[in-house]
């Protein structure tokens, strides 16, 4: 089984999590007294959009994308010559890598005439990232859960 390792810190994922929003810059948490008050700064990693990548479980996935992840770890063969091919990043959403980290394999989306828009993202580190809107935004997915 592949266990991504975290891309942010406890404190960055909570203080995202408190406010709902971004995790560059200053969140401030609500006080619990009146005087009572705490700010926490936070910072991402360069090139790193917390609105844009998010956590799936491995449950929550598409059972296509159960799929995909099992020929990943087989090593192919795949369905689509494009599969296994440098992702470059060019959206700037995942964490900056150099050019050859990440790779990209199609998760099939039934019903579809061509690819889709789903994919799987994988980093050197054994990171599994999942897009359902065609790089747009992407979940790690948890193995554990």
């Amino acid at each position: 089984m592949r266990i991504p390792p975290r891309i942010i810190s406890v404190t960055a994922l909570a203080a995202a999590l408190l406010v709902g929003g971004s995790v560059t810059g200053t969140a401030t948490a609500a006080p619990q007294t009146a005087a009572a008050s705490h700010s926490i700064a936070v910072t991402a990693p360069a090139g790193f959009s917390a609105a844009a990548v998010g956590d799936i479980c491995y449950s929550d996935l598409p059972s296509q994308a159960h799929d995909t992840l099992r020929l990943i770890d087989k090593g192919g063969p795949y369905p689509y010559p494009q599969d296994g091919t440098v992702f470059q990043n060019r959206e700037g959403i995942l964490p900056k890598q150099n050019t050859g980290y990440y790779h990209e394999f199609t998760v099939k989306t039934p019903g579809s005439p061509n690819r889709g828009a789903r994919r799987i993202v994988t980093g050197n580190e054994q990171q599994d990232y999942y897009t359902a809107d065609h790089y747009r935004s992407f979940d790690l997915v948890d193995h554990s859960c």
